[in-house]
């Protein structure tokens, strides 16, 4: 079954999270930011943080908001949650 995605609902919130065995995650919150979009500001946390976080495998966007200049949108903000899996102790 490796590759295979199951829905899942965590905290009234759905999602898909691939199939899993004997990993442990942990989770960090981060907030991205960009004038460009909701996606944008999504890749610029998660390429941030790529630079000094190994083995990240999911995120969850728990935030939105938004900066408004002359009744226009200026500025996204999105905090996200992201899951990496811990190394293996050898």
């Amino acid at each position: 079954m490796k590759g295979a995605f199951f829905s899942l609902v965590n905290r009234g919130r759905a999602g898909y999270i691939g199939f899993m065995s004997d990993h442990i995650y942990k989770k960090i919150e981060l907030v991205g930011s960009s004038p460009d979009g909701i996606e944008k500001a999504v890749e610029n946390a998660i390429g941030r943080a790529a630079k000094t976080i190994r083995n990240m495998r999911w995120f969850e966007v728990v935030e939105t908001r938004g900066q408004i200049e002359e009744g226009k949108i200026a500025h996204w903000q999105v905090t996200i949650q992201v899951g990496f899996t811990l190394d293996d102790k050898d």
